[in-house]
């Protein structure tokens, strides 16, 4: 990459549930943005979808990187997306757009296509592997197909459900078993169900993020992750592993209680470190990610003991303080501004390798 100074958009926010989720991950990363390397624009979108220079956060920066709020506030002066993507892809600035965005209408492939469309380099995956990841349901039937082993599942749309249904998934899963939205991160959505009537409440709350749910097996395991960083040649983090202090690892778990506890390297040994790093790269590139994301597994060695068990893979993985995805890749040799300085580098390469192929 060259010396000279990049524009370094970071989009946060977003009209997903993972809104609030979005704004932390961004003060975070303004914070460790070197800014000899990179001018900084930070990018508002408000849950009603609006954009706008994040004046706060521009003010901030200013001041100084302690000067930042705990989350950026994305309001401020509104902008056109497609005039400022426009006039960045314009510019002889090099301008490479941070996608900060978790969930629906930001990791899902949605504005990855804006930025295809712009012909702006962005840090991730395109649109086919964020749009796939994101979804639950597809993902699974992608790894399915890759040979990938993962817990038994159903997933159905809103207009199959029937109410004979629970009674049939817990016929088929047992008691408890998790329903989830398909399209949602962060555990958004998530419920254990205990009961035919806990399973009920919880298909019903499942669609209310989301037209299709994802009925899943309860796995007596531990829950493993692993970072990935790269395009055509990644690497692959140390593993870690996530105590839950909840029932299981549910939102308030993740960013409210603090209650769980991350041991990194986690303790399954040599061998089964290596397994799970092989593991990570299979499903990396089976759902096609680029750039970054955090693949978790569970490891059941109890019951069936069926070893790892892939459970998701998310392209946009939070870096906030407690968040897993930077902390491996810390604890595996780098450092934050490295993180960041690599995702860039990776979204420029994709960029110019993307542009390669369309230009005939």
């Amino acid at each position: 990459m060259s010396s000279e100074r990049i524009n370094l958009v970071v989009l946060f926010g977003g009209q997903s549930a993972e809104h609030d989720v979005s704004r932390t991950t961004a003060t975070h990363v303004l914070a460790a943005a070197d800014p000899a390397k990179y001018r900084v624009t930070p990018i508002g979108i408000s849950t009603d979808g609006e954009w706008a220079l994040a004046t706060e956060a521009v003010a901030a920066l200013q001041r100084g990187p302690e000067a930042l709020p705990p989350q950026l506030d994305p309001s401020g002066d509104r902008l056109s997306p497609t005039t400022m993507l426009g006039e960045a892809a314009d510019s002889p600035e090099r301008t490479v757009v941070l996608p900060l965005l978790h969930g629906p209408m930001g990791e899902d492939g949605t504005v990855q296509g804006l930025l295809e469309l712009a012909n702006v380099a962005y840090v991730g995956s395109g649109v086919l592997g964020s749009a796939v990841a994101m979804d639950k349901a597809m993902a699974k039937r992608v790894l399915t197909a890759a040979g990938i082993a993962q817990g038994r599942y159903r997933a159905f749309a809103e207009h199959e459900i029937t109410p004979g249904l629970p009674d049939d998934l817990v016929a088929e899963f047992g008691l408890p078993c998790f329903v989830k939205p398909a399209n949602m991160g962060s555990s958004v959505g998530v419920s254990k169900a205990h009961s035919i009537d806990e399973l009920r409440d919880a298909i019903d709350y499942a669609l209310t993020y989301d037209e299709w749910i994802v009925v899943e097996e309860a796995i007596d395991g531990r829950e493993i992750e692993i970072a990935v960083l790269g395009n055509e040649s990644p690497f692959v983090s140390l593993p870690g592993e996530i105590v839950p202090g909840d029932e299981f690892y549910s939102y308030d778990d993740k960013y409210v209680n603090d209650a769980s506890t991350g041991i990194i390297p986690a303790p399954i040994g040599q061998e089964r470190t290596a397994e799970i790093q092989a593991l990570a790269l299979h499903v990396y590139r089976a759902l096609r990610c680029d750039g970054l994301a955090r693949c978790d597994f569970f490891l059941e060695e109890r019951g069936p003991a069926r070893g790892f068990l892939c459970n998701e893979v998310n392209t946009m993985p939070g870096f906030t303080p407690i968040s897993m995805f930077p902390k491996m890749l810390i604890a595996s040799g780098m450092t934050y501004g490295d993180i960041i300085d690599r995702l860039v580098e990776l979204a420029v390469e994709r960029h110019q390798r993307r542009r390669r192929n369309t230009k005939h």
